[in-house]
């Protein structure tokens, strides 16, 4: 119960303004201030949910956690052992660190058809488009926390007779799981967008189909339905993360 009190102290003036937001389109709608085609109502939407519920959850959510979950994986996987041999060892910074930022210089939009030509219209042409884009928060913000090390700290452990891996261990892994949970919050909702833009360029399931099948039907609510259950699993999962890294930093809180 505490925990429901201070998150609604938190955020009660957020739902106070998305209330209030929510009832404004409503009226401008419902007065036809608005078309409906250009910006559904509200409740529209929401009607729209329940009627399609099971087709919405059970067959696209499904899909597009599906592309989520093992592209975020792949992500955290691959970009913290990357993070971790750049670290240790400067020449495969310099070669890899610039590419890792040239990679999100791209525009995804242009790779995505590279990526159904290489995969099809399969699972991993979505993944990929996920990975490319939720890889980059998970590298930086764990390369930079792993740097972020104290040099007197590290002085002071290495005339104690520390080895370079007790340090990185005992000092570096710490210091750096703010920047990893950063890092990791970032890709979260990076890695939701990216399964998205991946069934928008094609695909047969997933939210991102259904919002682009919808649009082509010119069914305002169709999308904007999709949109909203997308945002609610963003919010979610962002919170999830941000669960997690209070639990894993709880030195770091009562401080």
């Amino acid at each position: 119960m505490k925990q429901i009190k201070r998150w609604i102290q938190s955020y009660s003036l957020f739902i106070v303004f998305a209330s209030l937001l929510l009832i404004v389109f409503e009226w401008l709608v419902r007065g036809e201030i608005i078309p409906s085609f250009i910006i559904p109502a509200p409740t529209s939407v929401i009607v729209m949910i329940l009627e399609n519920w099971r087709p919405l959850v059970l067959e696209h959510l499904s899909a597009t956690m599906l592309e989520f979950f093992i592209g975020f994986f792949i992500s955290v996987i691959g970009g913290v052992l990357l993070a971790v041999w750049m670290f240790f060892s400067k020449t495969v910074e310099k070669m890899l660190y610039p590419a890792v930022l040239i990679s999100q210089m791209m525009p995804i939009i242009a790779l995505s058809p590279i990526f159904v030509l290489w995969f099809g219209y399969t699972l991993w042409s979505k993944v990929a488009v996920t990975v490319l884009i939720s890889f980059f928060p998970i590298v930086v913000g764990t390369y930079d926390g792993l740097k972020s090390g104290d040099k007197e700290y590290i002085e002071l452990l290495r005339s104690m007779g520390a080895t370079r891996w007790h340090t990185f261990t005992k000092l570096n892994i710490p210091m750096a799981l703010p920047s990893f949970f950063s890092g990791l919050k970032l890709a979260t909702v990076y890695a939701l967008v990216g399964a998205t833009i991946g069934e928008w360029l094609g695909a047969s399931e997933g939210l991102g189909y259904y919002s682009r099948r919808m649009s082509g039907n010119l069914n305002a609510e169709g999308v904007f339905a999709a949109i909203t259950i997308l945002t609610i699993i963003g919010i979610l999962l962002f919170s999830v993360m941000t669960a997690i890294e209070k639990k894993a930093l709880h030195w770091k809180n009562t401080e």
